[in-house]
């Protein structure tokens, strides 16, 4: 038998080598890496920035 975050017992089978459920926080998978479904218009990329950063150094030698 799992047990939930404050200790209670749970209904649920706990996951193969925790303490906990599925349900009350066992093994998480979160975002995956480079997780494209997330991204909005690009307006803060590594790429963006650095064209931002490259016009900021021209803007200061002119």
């Amino acid at each position: 038998m799992a047990t939930t975050r404050k200790g209670a017992a749970c209904q649920s089978p706990a996951i193969k080598g925790a303490k906990r459920c599925r349900m009350h926080g066992g093994k998480g998978s979160g975002a995956p890496a480079g997780n494209r479904n997330a991204w909005k218009h690009g307006g803060r990329s590594a790429d963006a920035m650095a064209v931002a950063r490259y016009l900021k150094e021209i803007g200061r030698l002119v």
